[in-house]
């Protein structure tokens, strides 16, 4: 049996007809760059969200970026990073100017401890980002709470959890403003890239839309040095139609991830924890086991894909270098990058591709744990 990481065509045949006609609404339209499908798109996600203000971007990586630079923190400002995430989310810190700080994450959920980064706040200290990763909502309390009691700036990176939920309201509203990615692998993902920001405070949406184009807001006529970074008229109106569906495809996500659970619980793989207050998403299905590599080898030679999410976790990175951090600064975050392993997990996934994937690795776990017995015999 041949099962994908992740399958797009699959998630695409499902809507097919509805996207074909809405590509074809928008060439016949001519509606490329701005224009009636970004406004309807924004509209709809600010909705889902309950946000008054959605800002259409050219990616998730710029989202963070531009909501940055947006709030205007003082020059050379340190901004706090978890160490167990995708490098966008340091990168565009760094690219604004500021320093990076990272701190570790927690031994359960693998998302920003507000603990450590409280261990690692200064003087210089303006902002935090906390990293709703896997799908798994951050304890965005424990982060308010000290963005609050240190006078933070908090941008949430929702890249990987589109119709999460921390105590039952959506993530992204918590902060002062969060970026979203609908890279196509994403729960809500574009047939390219594309990105959003939403926020309550008007002055900071109206401050983002003019970075994202060219720092005006009417034609010609420059405020400031902007960028260009839109969402162009064929993935909003993609991504409008999809949206419809992303209730259903988030219940099918948890329903794959309740079958994993159930087929795994009675072995020594450790599963994703879902705490009570939190509604994950299974952007990803995250296990920790030993002899991360062998297992996945042998999964492969089943016809398994799987993935790890991340095997070098960014402070260790050879970009990160000159911050002067080693092993053993984050121990949580690289005992991790160790240990995580991605299970294939998508709305299209079968019941009967689950069970495969499940057997297949309970035998591949099991013969690695032999083959350890069989040496250590040896020794």
């Amino acid at each position: 049996m041949k099962i994908p990481f992740l399958d797009l065509h699959a998630n695409y045949c499902e809507v097919k007809r509805e996207i074909d006609d809405a590509v074809g609404r928008v060439i016949a339209d001519s509606g490329f760059i701005g224009g009636k499908y970004i406004k309807c798109f924004e509209e709809q996600f600010a909705a889902f969200h309950d946000v008054s203000c959605c800002i259409g971007v050219g990616n998730g990586t710029d989202a963070i970026e531009i909501a940055l630079e947006a709030l205007g923190l003082p020059s050379g400002s340190e901004v706090i990073v978890p160490a167990n995430t995708f490098i966008a989310t340091a990168e565009a810190v760094t690219r604004c100017g500021h320093r990076v700080v990272f701190c570790d994450c927690e031994p359960d959920t693998y998302t920003l401890s507000a603990t450590d980064a409280e261990s690692r706040i200064t003087s210089k200290t303006s902002a935090i980002i906390p990293v709703h990763l896997y799908g798994q909502p951050c304890d965005m309390k424990n982060v308010i709470d000290l963005a609050r009691k240190h006078n933070l700036r908090v941008i949430e990176d929702c890249a990987q959890a589109h119709a999460a939920e921390f105590n039952g309201r959506k993530i992204g509203i918590f902060g002062d403003i969060a970026a979203f990615s609908f890279y196509p692998g994403k729960n809500l993902g574009a047939f390219g890239d594309a990105g959003a920001i939403v926020t309550n405070d008007v002055n900071l949406a109206k401050k983002c839309r003019m970075i994202a184009n060219h720092g005006r807001t009417e034609k010609y006529i420059h405020e400031f040095v902007g960028r260009n970074s839109r969402l162009d008229g064929i993935q909003a109106a993609i991504l409008s139609v999809k949206l419809k569906y992303l209730e259903k495809w988030t219940s099918l996500r948890r329903d794959s991830a309740l079958a994993y659970r159930r087929l795994l619980s009675e072995t020594d793989i450790v599963l994703p924890v879902e705490h009570e207050c939190c509604r994950h998403v299974y952007h990803l299905f995250v296990v920790q086991l030993e002899n991360r590599e062998n297992v996945s080898e042998i999964l492969k030679t089943k016809g398994i894909e799987t993935g790890v999410h991340y095997p070098m976790p960014l402070h260790l990175q050879p970009a990160y270098a000159e911050l002067g951090y080693c092993n053993g600064d984050f121990p949580v975050a690289e005992g991790l990058a160790q240990r995580v392993l991605s299970l294939p997990i998508y709305p299209e996934i079968s019941q009967e591709q689950i069970i495969y994937v499940s057997e297949e690795l309970i035998k591949a776990v099991s013969k690695q744990l032999s083959l350890h017995v069989a040496e250590g015999s040896e020794i």
